[in-house]
């Protein structure tokens, strides 16, 4: 997947520090909700991944490489691709999802909304 297909999708988990306004973390989950975007926090809101009652399209990773890691180690919820935040990377974390054929991309959410939100 693309920025652009990634953008299409409808539920978002968005991990890291989504309570914090000043947080990027904050800033994307809004910027989800307000284009209408079905979106749960993990990380301060939610524990785990496997909190979500709802099928999850995309995991937004904007949260320390180490933390982020160990949630998708955790995972157990099917779900269609993985966008890393710049600062969210690691050789661990690209390691481990590659070696798990786990679908993922490097990009910023908040130029998906600004180039191709649905709303």
């Amino acid at each position: 997947m693309d920025l652009k297909e990634i953008m299409q999708e409808n539920n978002f988990a968005v991990v890291g520090n989504t309570i914090n306004e000043e947080k990027y973390a904050f800033k994307i989950k809004q910027g989800l909700i307000d284009h209408g975007y079905h979106v749960y926090g993990v990380g301060k809101e939610l524990d785990s991944l496997n909190d979500i009652e709802d099928e999850i399209d995309v995991i937004d990773l904007c949260i320390n490489p180490v933390k982020g890691l160990h949630l998708i180690k955790e995972c157990k919820k099917p779900f269609k691709c993985i966008v890393i935040q710049p600062g969210g990377e690691s050789n661990d974390l690209i390691d481990y999802l590659k070696q798990e054929n786990l679908p993922y991309i490097e990009g910023c959410v908040l130029v998906g909304l600004s180039l191709y939100a649905k709303n």
